[in-house]
């Protein structure tokens, strides 16, 4: 499948509706171009920019609210925990 993309001299594009649905993106969504070497020659990969849209990992923010969230307090808590298991 082919599909074409005209580019404005803002260099803004405007992408075709069944493309936008393949890729799964809407307006706002970040996308990725990637340069591969394919052969001899040179391709770019356009996807979509992958976002953490995970409900539980929200859900943890109520349990870090009001606690020391440094990179020390992290390895302390997990060391804590970690000896805890041996034991």
């Amino acid at each position: 499948m082919t599909q074409t993309i005209r580019l404005t001299s803002k260099r803004q594009a405007t992408f075709p509706v069944k493309l936008c649905k393949e890729l799964g993106i809407k307006a706002g969504d970040d996308l990725i171009l990637e340069r591969k070497k394919i052969g001899k020659d040179f391709a770019w990969i356009l996807k979509p920019k992958k976002n953490i849209e995970s409900k539980w990992f929200a859900s943890l923010q109520k349990y870090a609210k009001d606690k020391d969230n440094s990179m020390e307090a992290i390895r302390a808590s997990i060391g804590k925990s970690v000896g805890n298991l041996k034991k």
